[in-house]
Parts: structure tokens; C-alpha cells; sequence
């Protein structure tokens, strides 16, 4: 159940909150890049730099000693929140990009062979394609896609499809960044284990800093998350394994802490979690990300997850009574989480995050690291505004007024409903209604990102923008070839 009073008082933890710009508090609406700290991980880190900081392991003097412990204490604290009993499965790393491509250059290059399938679907984040895809390269391996449904959700049956080749990995996202779908995990692993033997890994980037996270129930092989969308400072992510996948990988990064011995012919590697913790690791981080999981469990991941709930019902109602707001994704707010992409009548995503940037609201605009995703679907880029515990009705207020402002400024250049351009591949909201959007390249047109000089000269929004477009589009007739 959704404690209003008491998010009242947790936005009082986060002082970056009080900032103001033109006059007015900031509205923070881009936790699904980084989310802000409150005031206990500030105090925790910085405490820790004054009074505590040593190098760890090895010094025998009380400051390094002392260290040591806070550093071990924060890996259990982190095990806890994730549901781990073995605190040394749990590896520090700099985040969940670093987890994902530790996991792909130790267990991915032992154990994935020319002609190996790999499979994972189109909406996952660069972090979670571009290791897996690079490592199919490699290995002469392939890789089997699952494809997204029009409502932004996993088409199970494509999911049959991928596992009937009986790929050795299956890597996915337990939440969207793009849409905030939210991936029926315990339900995609049975599925999995009913085709053999496999191996799943799991980017909880956007999932364990708002759902309730037990790797136990989850069933999962691996789990990997960044500390930066949690609360946490940059520079802090994990990679949780099952002991028994995590002692036979090779060893990822090499040098000093992760060594047992080492001789001038050959070396051997130190017991988990050392051997993929190379160099000095990131101390402070550590202690914050400890501290931020500390945070959370105080409130209830029920309670965040209520709450997340409140606020997704609360904008996708605010958003559809704005004439031209379209939003992606799932319409049921039960199967959201943190995050909601939206297009706003034709107009160029950067030029609405400027604009509402300009009033205070910071949300994020662009491909999201889903290029593949955009391609699929027909965007070259989303506005998307991202919640977590700090904040409030109020904020999601702010963006649909600036919103409105932002459509008051382009309102000369907004797509007509009329136009009959391009099919997208994802059905929208507007109002209470779906449907399926198309777009007019025409010179006014923000979305299509075509100067009216390239127009003039013909060339069609592949060659102007090839990063966001598969779809031809001849300009001149305004007719659109697959």
C-alpha cells in the first residue's frame, strides 16, 4: 500500500532536491540513468574517507584492518538485500556494463563454441547485446533473437523459438529501460529449463532498485546491477553467481589481489570473490552502495514497489489527457517499473528534454542505448521520465505542464494525424485508446530528423540518420518502402 506521508518525508533525505532552477525545485525524473543519494550514503561515504580509509587486505596496522571490515560487511549487506547467503558469490565490480562483460570474457569464452546459440531479446540494453553479440563474433557462435511484442512486452512465443535451438546462454533484462516492462522472470526460466541444460544471466540493472530481489526465487544464473540507479555513487555495480559456475570460470582481469601465487613461468588464482576483484577496488563505492541497500530495506522494497506503482498510474493518467502524447509500452501499470517512454506530437525527444529541462524537469531523451530496439520499432529516440523513491504527484505534475508549454513553442511544427508516412512497429497510447502511429517526413516534421535542405536534395532519413532508421522513406512522394 502506497505511504504518501511517508515519501513525503523520504524526499527530505536527498538536499540535491532543494536546488531550484528559473525559481523553481528541480523535478527529478532520470533515475533510470543515475538516481540521486540520499543524505545516509553521503554521510556513510564521507565518514568513511575521514575516519576509515586504508588500502584493504594485507595491512597489519588498525586504520587498513578496520577497512577491511567495513568493505567485508559491505558485501554482506549487499548478499542480504539480494537474497545471498554466500557473500563471496557476490563480486564488486564498476558496474552492470563491467558485470556483463566480465561474465562474457570468463564463462562466455570457456564455455560457448563455433555453432553455439546465445539467445536474447531485441530490447535489451547495449550493456546486455553488445558483450554477447561481440562474443558470438568471436566464437563463431549465434545469436537467437526474442522479439518484442507491440505492448512493449517479451513475445513468448518468439521465446520458444530462440530455445528450441538449444542455446547455452540466455541473457535478459528483468526490466525494460525503455518501456519499464517488467519480464515475467520465474516464468521465462521455466521455460528455458524445459529445453536443457542452460546457463541464464540477469540484468537487474533496472529491476533490483525497485522490486523486491531473492536470486533464490528469481532461478537465475546470474544476476548483475549497478549501484548508481539504486541510490548509490557511480562507480559500484555487482555480479552475483552460483558458486559453482563462478569457480570455474577463468579469471577476468589479472594483476595484485586476485593472485594466490605466482611464479616467473606460471600463476594461480585466489579463492572467490579475489580472483575477479583484480587492483585496489572501489572502497568508498562500496561502502555507499552498502549503505544505500541499508536505506531501501529500511523503507520496504514493498513499499518502493507500491509506491512506483502510484506514481506510473498516476503519470500514464496524466499523460493521456494530453492531446499527442503517445506512450510506449505496457498500458497496465502492474507491469511497469521505474520507467516510461513517450512521444509528444511529432516532436524531436531533444527538443522536449531541453525545453522541460528549462522548467526544472530533468528527464532523458534519445535511443537509450536500444538502438536495435528503436530500429525495430520505428523511433529514432524517446523522451523517457523515470521515478524512484524521492519522487512525488508534484513532479509528474511539473512534466505535464512543461509538456504543455514544450508543445506550445513547436506548435508550428507538429506532425498532422492526417499524414501517412511511415508505419511504426509499436502500438502507442493516446487518451484511453491504442493504435498504431505513423509519422510524415515532411520539413516540419521534428521526428524524422531531416533538414529541409536534405529534403530538397532527396535524401531519405537512412542517409541523413542511419543510426535510427531501417525502414526507406522517399521524401519527395512521402511513401514508405520496407
Amino acid at each position: 500500500m502506497f505511504d504518501q506521508d511517508l515519501f513525503a518525508k523520504i524526499r527530505e533525505d536527498f538536499p540535491i532536491l532543494k536546488q531550484e532552477v528559473n525559481g523553481r525545485p528541480i523535478a527529478y525524473l532520470d533515475s533510470a540513468a543515475s538516481s540521486q543519494q540520499p543524505n545516509c550514503v553521503i554521510d556513510a561515504v564521507a565518514d568513511f574517507t575521514r575516519t576509515s580509509y586504508a588500502n584493504i587486505h594485507r595491512g597489519l596496522y588498525p586504520l587498513s584492518e578496520h577497512s577491511t571490515q567495513k568493505y567485508d560487511e559491505a558485501r554482506q549487506t549487499v548478499a542480504k538485500f539480494i537474497g545471498v547467503k554466500d557473500d563471496p558469490t557476490v563480486i564488486f565490480t564498476r558496474n552492470t556494463t563491467e558485470s556483463i562483460n566480465l561474465l562474457a570474457y570468463t564463462w562466455g569464452e570457456k564455455y560457448i563454441q563455433e555453432g553455439d546459440s546465445i539467445a536474447l531479446p531485441v530490447f535489451e540494453h547495449h550493456s546486455d547485446l553488445v558483450p554477447w553479440q561481440q562474443l558470438a563474433l568471436r566464437k563463431k557462435a549465434n545469436l537467437r533473437w526474442i522479439e518484442v511484442l507491440p505492448d512493449g512486452t517479451l513475445d513468448l512465443e518468439s521465446l520458444d523459438k530462440a530455445l528450441s535451438y538449444s542455446p547455452k546462454l540466455l541473457a535478459f533484462t528483468w526490466v525494460s529501460n525503455v518501456f519499464g516492462t517488467i519480464n515475467p522472470v520465474k516464468e521465462i526460466v521455466a521455460k528455458a529449463r524445459e529445453h536443457g541444460p542452460i546457463v541464464i544471466a540477469l540484468d537487474g540493472a533496472q529491476g533490483v532498485p525497485h522490486l523486491p530481489t531473492d536470486v533464490n526465487d528469481l532461478g537465475v544464473d546470474f544476476l548483475a546491477f549497478s549501484g548508481h540507479k539504486m541510490l548509490a555513487p557511480t562507480g559500484i555495480g555487482v555480479l552475483w553467481g552460483k558458486r559453482k559456475l563462478l569457480e570455474n570460470m577463468p579469471a577476468f582481469l589479472f594483476g595484485g589481489s586476485m593472485i594466490s601465487s605466482v611464479k616467473r613461468e606460471r600463476s594461480s588464482w585466489d579463492e572467490l570473490p579475489n580472483r575477479f576483484e583484480a587492483g585496489t577496488p572501489n572502497i568508498t563505492g562500496a561502502i555507499g552502495l552498502a549503505a544505500a541497500c541499508d536505506y531501501l530495506t529500511n523503507i520496504g522494497m514493498d513499499k518502493v514497489r507500491a509506491h512506483d506503482q502510484a506514481l506510473m498510474r498516476y503519470t500514464i493518467d496524466k499523460l493521456n489527457d494530453i492531446e499527442g502524447a503517445e506512450i510506449l509500452g505496457p498500458a497496465d501499470p502492474e507491469k511497469r517499473a521505474g520507467a516510461l517512454s513517450f512521444y509528444f506530437r511529432g516532436l524531436h525527444p531533444h527538443d522536449i528534454a531541453t525545453l522541460l529541462g528549462r522548467e526544472g524537469v530533468c528527464v532523458r531523451a534519445g535511443h537509450h542505448c536500444c538502438q536495435p530496439l528503436m530500429r525495430e520499432i520505428g523511433f529514432m529516440g524517446t523522451t523517457r521520465a523515470s521515478f524512484h523513491v524521492y519522487n512525488n504527484f508534484t513532479d509528474i505534475d511539473r512534466l505535464a505542464e512543461a509538456l504543455l508549454k514544450a508543445g506550445e513553442v513547436f506548435k508550428e511544427a507538429i506532425c498532422s494525424p492526417q499524414c501517412a508516412g511511415r508505419q511504426r512497429k509499436v502500438m502507442v497510447q493516446t487518451g484511453h485508446h491504442q493504435l498504431w502511429p505513423s509519422c510524415c517526413p515532411n520539413a516540419s516534421c521534428h521526428s524524422c530528423t531531416v533538414l529541409p535542405s536534405e529534403r530538397e536534395a532527396g535524401n531519405t532519413m537512412d542517409s541523413y540518420s542511419p543510426t535510427f532508421s531501417t525502414i526507406k522513406v522517399d521524401l519527395t512522394t512521402h511513401k514508405a518502402n520496407s
